[in-house]
């Protein structure tokens, strides 16, 4: 059975900070991609998604603290909790804003708290080795997706279709501040994962679950935003054909693109840091207007 490739040397000078940013969202529009309501919506997906998934990989971690015995590591664990509880909230406020203009997404939001907190939360009367390895296992579904999110963290700074189509200069600033950190910290649940447990199979069932569950949680979003927005009346409905084509003007991810990142996964020598720029990631961290203004405060 293949093994992991050792982590032993990748996370030597990383340090990761949390950045307390704000955003004023009181001038955002509807439709903050103007005249493209479903690349919008698409996107807001991950407004819907991550202020939930992120509290309860914070959740995780916390769980998996005592764990581990590499102290950078633990350092590392300790900086992605940060940051993760900083995404979280950052978030929330995109939702609380779309609330007061008329799109009301909790009755979504309700299901994805449901997912995180009944089906993937703690599960009572557990033994202390059953606990373990349910963390273990729990970790494992983090390192997927934050595969995901690395990959949508590079697409973030690396999408010239956005300014192009003049989508909103703030709403563009927490996407990018948000994937540079993703890419930023992006190796930071795979080596906690392979720390716990090196073998090949827990990864490959990792990633086995949480892809196919995010993309079918992406597309249930898209469709309940599109259905939700006050200004459509339903009259537009999400299609493969059509995502292929907005990717195509770079206003979403190529989705072949994703499908080829989720199969390098899978690939014996995987590592994150062989995804993205950290570079790129901090050259953009430092010019962000919400970042810069973090550091000052």
């Amino acid at each position: 059975m293949p093994r992991s490739t050792p982590p032993a040397t990748v996370h030597d000078s990383l340090v990761l900070e949390p950045r307390d940013v704000r955003f004023d969202w009181s001038a955002l529009p509807l439709h903050w991609i103007p005249d493209e309501p479903m690349a919008t919506h698409t996107i807001n997906v991950l407004h819907l998604l991550l202020p939930e998934g992120e509290r309860w990989f914070v959740k995780v971690f916390k769980d998996a603290l005592p764990l581990i015995t590499d102290e950078q590591l633990r350092e590392e664990v300790l900086g992605f909790i940060g940051q993760e509880a900083i995404h979280a909230e950052a978030h929330q406020e995109v939702l609380d804003h779309l609330l007061g203009q008329g799109l009301d997404p909790r009755p979504y939001v309700r299901q994805i708290s449901w997912l995180f907190h009944r089906v993937l939360g703690d599960k009572p009367g557990l033994t202390p080795a059953q606990r373990r390895e349910n963390t273990i296992e729990r970790v494992a579904f983090v390192a997927a997706i934050e595969h995901f999110t690395a990959f949508l963290g590079n697409w973030a700074l690396n999408s010239p279709g956005l300014d192009r189509a003049k989508a909103d200069p703030t709403m563009l600033d927490l996407l990018r501040w948000h994937g540079a950190e993703e890419v930023e910290h992006r190796s930071v649940a795979y080596d906690l994962m392979v720390h716990l447990d090196p073998g090949y199979l827990r990864r490959v069932r990792g990633m086995a679950v949480s892809g196919p569950l995010l993309v079918h949680l992406w597309v249930r979003g898209a469709r309940f935003m599109l259905a939700a927005d006050p200004t459509l009346d339903g009259r537009i409905r999400p299609t493969w054909r059509e995502a292929r084509l907005i990717a195509r003007r770079g206003l979403l991810p190529d989705p072949g693109r994703a499908v080829r990142s989720a199969l390098r996964y899978f690939r014996p020598g995987y590592h994150p840091t062989q995804e993205g720029s950290s570079s790129q990631a901090l050259a953009y961290l430092a010019t962000s207007p919400a970042a810069r203004a973090a550091a000052t405060h």
